[in-house]
């Protein structure tokens, strides 16, 4: 049997906020939306035609204090496009503040982002590989 990363969580501080954000800026779908009672969601949001998703958690008690740190701080989410000019501009224009220009490296071109909450991504165009 094959194994595949289904599902990954991630922490935000409400649900709604978390919908938002990956909806309304980034523009994945969100797939899923259940009550699960005693103020507790399954909240899964992804890319359409991709399989992983990720599993928006409402952090409560002391898991607040790490919304934003799970990465300790590194870029540890990266977001691959077709168009990186595309996504870019879109996402500046919906408010995204990037760390830095664009830059090209040997496997694509790249420019690192923080979520709302501090958590630090790549959008990243990778090189078509060499023939």
């Amino acid at each position: 049997m094959g194994l595949t990363l289904a599902a990954f969580a991630f922490l935000v501080p409400e649900y709604d906020a978390g919908i938002a954000f990956f909806r309304d800026t980034l523009g994945f779908e969100l797939k899923e939306d259940t009550d699960m009672g005693g103020g507790k969601r399954w909240v899964r949001v992804g890319h359409p035609g991709h399989t992983t998703e990720i599993l928006l958690a409402r952090a409560v008690g002391n898991q607040r204090d790490t919304i934003g740190q799970q990465g300790g701080g590194r870029v540890w989410l990266f977001l691959h496009t077709d168009d990186f000019a595309r996504d870019h501009a879109a996402f500046t224009a919906k408010g995204v503040i990037f760390e830095e220009a664009p830059r090209h490296e040997p496997y694509g071109t790249v420019a690192v982002f923080r979520d709302p909450w501090g958590n630090r991504w790549d959008l990243i165009e990778p090189k078509a590989p060499a023939a």
